[in-house]
């Protein structure tokens, strides 16, 4: 067995923009591990990315996703690749037949993986312990390995016109039947779209004091993010959150005031371009990632700011 299995996803029509992190991230095994990178696109239009070896597509009996269809689909799909790992988004859609596919075959799993590596197999990297440690789950004995990775966690890859596509049948009828959409409400901002953060932590230590960093960031440009203890304390909503249990971040800057950088804080932002860290404690474990750190009082920074802008 060898080589990468990526299950595309679309919805409505649309690649879905988890399906080119799985290419980056199946990219990155190919590096490490050799073997082609196949991509298998389920009841969807064809797309392409730099670094595939091979698409292959699904026709389904439905239009829209069917979790019995895609569970049907993927375990046809790892009998013809024989691959040494599937990698799926970790998300509401893939949920519904991953694991049970996963179960069902005795295959490796792990789902919400944040890193990859490969150790003569894959090693993949999760939050444990409600996400107050990171975890390195090794699979030894399996000779295919279905992860389901965490949306925003993998660098994409450059998406290019679609190659030529193997067609594949699968004899799966669907045991539901889809009813419509209906959107969720949508919280007061996407942080996971802002290209400049400025993310606070309990190092405030009042939520007055919240307003103020609320009012330098909108001077800065930039978009206000918390960590997980202003959540907990109700100081602000969970779709601020950055972290293992809020949301994964990828901007062009990263400005920390009085974060310590938690365990579960840092997978959430390490992948941040530019990380700049400002915390009274010169061991806080945010130094360790960022790219400019300042021992001193945020206070004081953020009032330096606040002139300067």
């Amino acid at each position: 067995m060898s080589g990468v299995l990526v299950v595309a996803e679309s919805r409505r029509g649309e690649l879905r923009e988890v399906s080119l992190e799985l290419v980056g991230a199946a990219l990155q095994l190919k590096d490490q591990a050799g073997g082609p990178v196949a991509v298998a696109v389920i009841g969807a239009d064809t797309f392409g990315a730099a670094g595939i070896d091979e698409i292959i597509t699904v026709a389904t009996p439905t239009e829209h996703f069917e979790a019995h269809v895609h569970a049907a689909a993927l375990e046809a799909l790892i009998e013809r690749q024989q691959p040494s790992v599937v990698l799926l988004g970790h998300t509401i859609d893939s949920l519904g037949f991953g694991p049970a596919v996963a179960a069902k075959l005795g295959l490796g799993f792990a789902s919400d993986v944040t890193a990859l590596a490969w150790d003569g197999g894959p090693i993949a990297t999760r939050g444990g312990y409600g996400g107050k440690v990171e975890v390195e789950l090794e699979f030894p004995g399996k000779d295919t390995v279905l992860l389901m990775l965490r949306a925003g966690a993998f660098d994409p890859a450059e998406a290019t016109g679609a190659p030529e596509a193997q067609a594949v049948e699968v004899d799966a009828a669907p045991r539901t039947e889809h009813v419509g959409f209906r959107e969720v409400e949508a919280g007061d901002v996407d942080i996971t779209k802002a290209e400049f953060l400025l993310s606070v932590g309990r190092g405030i230590e009042d939520k007055d004091a919240l307003p103020q960093f609320e009012e330098l960031a909108e001077k800065m440009g930039a978009t206000l993010s918390v960590s997980r203890p202003l959540v907990d304390a109700g100081w602000a909503t969970n779709a601020r959150q950055v972290g293992q249990s809020g949301k994964t971040v990828k901007p062009k800057v990263y400005l920390a005031l009085g974060i310590s950088g938690a365990v579960q804080h840092l997978a959430g932002m390490q992948n941040a371009d530019t990380i700049i860290a400002v915390n009274t404690d010169p061991e806080a474990p945010i130094f360790r990632v960022a790219h400019y750190g300042a021992v001193a009082d945020l206070f004081d920074v953020a009032d330096e700011l606040a002139e300067q802008f």
